[in-house]
C-alpha cells in the first residue's frame, strides 16, 4: 500500500485539473461551431492527462537526481527525495508513460484526421513527439530548459497555445487567431501556477542552482510578475467575451472572484511556505474558468 501511495504522490494528481483546462477551452468552443466529436474529447483528455503524468514523474527523476529535491526544499516531499521509488522504478515508469503517450498521441491523431490527411497527421505526430521530449526535458538532463528560466515560456506555449488551438484544430481542422486570446489566457494561469512553485522554492533552488525566473526577479518583482500574470489573463478572455459579443459570458466573473481572493492573499504572503497552498488554489481556479468559459459556448 505504501508503494501504491508513493506513486499516487508521485503522479501529483493536483496538477491534472490545470493540465485539461486549455483542451476543455478549446473542446468548449468547438462545440459552439459545430465541430464537436465525442471520440477526440475523450482521446484528447486522456493524451493531456497522460503527457502531465510523464512530466511529473520526470520531474522528480530530474531534481532527485540532481539533488533539487532536498532537506531544503519547502514543499511536499518527493518519490526519490523520499527513497520510496528508486531512480530505476522511475526511470522505468517514464518509459511506460512515453510508450503510453505514443499510443495515445497516434490514437488522437488518426481518430481526428484519418488515413487520407497525411501531412496533417504528420504534424501533429511532430508535436506530440515535441511535448513528449519537451515534459521530459524540463529537469532531466545536462540541458534541463526548467534549469535556464525556460520553464515559464514554455509552459505558457504547451499549456496555452498548444493545448487550446490544437484541440480546436483536431475538431475543426481551422485555425481561428482570434483564439490567442484564451489560449493565452490558460498559458498565463498556467505559467503562475509555475511561478507560484518557484516562488516558493527560490531559496532552494538558489542553493541547487537552478535558475529560475523567480530566482532572478526575487522574492518582491516575482510577486508583481505573479500579479500581472493573473491581471493579464482575466483581462485577455474578458476582451474575447467582449469581441465574441457572447452575453452568456457574463458569468465568467463569476470565475473571477477566486482569482481576486488568490492575487490578495499572495500580496499580503511573507513565508514562502505560505504560496504552497496557492498551488491548488490557481491550478482549480483556471479549471473553473476553463469549464465555465465552455459552458457558456455549450448553451448559447
Amino acid at each position: 500500500m505504501k508503494q501504491v501511495n508513493a506513486w499516487i504522490s508521485a503522479c501529483r494528481l493536483r496538477t491534472l485539473p490545470l493540465s485539461i483546462s486549455g483542451a476543455i477551452v478549446g473542446s468548449g468552443i468547438a462545440y459552439s461551431r459545430g465541430f464537436f466529436d465525442s471520440s477526440v474529447f475523450a482521446l484528447t483528455i486522456a493524451t493531456t492527462l497522460s503527457l502531465q503524468i510523464l512530466s511529473n514523474l520526470a520531474n522528480d527523476y530530474g531534481d532527485g537526481i540532481k539533488g533539487t529535491d532536498n532537506e531544503n526544499r519547502i514543499g511536499p516531499e518527493r518519490a526519490l527525495q523520499s527513497g520510496k521509488i528508486s531512480p530505476k522504478q522511475m526511470r522505468n515508469a517514464i518509459i511506460f508513460n512515453v510508450i503510453s503517450c505514443l499510443i495515445l498521441v497516434v490514437s488522437l491523431i488518426y481518430t481526428a484526421f484519418g488515413a487520407k490527411q497525411f501531412l496533417t497527421s504528420l504534424v501533429f505526430i511532430c508535436l506530440g513527439v515535441l511535448a513528449i521530449v519537451a515534459a521530459i526535458k524540463y529537469t532531466v538532463g545536462a540541458s534541463a530548459y526548467g534549469y535556464k528560466a525556460l520553464g515559464d515560456v514554455m509552459v505558457f506555449l504547451f499549456f496555452g497555445w498548444l493545448s487550446v488551438l490544437g484541440t480546436y484544430f483536431l475538431y475543426s481542422k481551422q485555425i481561428d487567431f482570434l483564439m490567442l486570446l484564451p489560449a493565452s489566457t490558460i498559458g498565463l494561469l498556467s505559467t503562475g501556477v509555475l511561478n507560484l512553485n518557484n516562488m516558493r522554492d527560490i531559496e532552494s533552488d538558489r542553493l541547487s542552482n537552478k535558475q529560475t525566473l523567480a530566482g532572478y526577479f526575487g522574492s518582491k518583482r516575482s510577486k508583481i510578475y505573479h500579479q500581472l500574470l493573473v491581471v493579464f489573463s482575466m483581462v485577455l478572455i474578458g476582451f474575447y467575451s467582449f469581441l465574441t459579443m457572447n452575453s452568456s459570458m457574463y458569468f465568467l466573473i463569476i470565475a473571477f472572484i477566486p482569482f481576486l481572493v488568490h492575487l490578495n492573499i499572495i500580496r499580503n504572503t511573507i513565508n514562502p511556505k505560505d504560496y504552497d497552498p496557492q498551488l491548488k488554489v490557481l491550478a482549480l481556479s483556471t479549471f473553473l474558468l476553463a469549464i465555465i468559459f465552455s459552458i457558456c459556448h455549450i448553451v448559447v
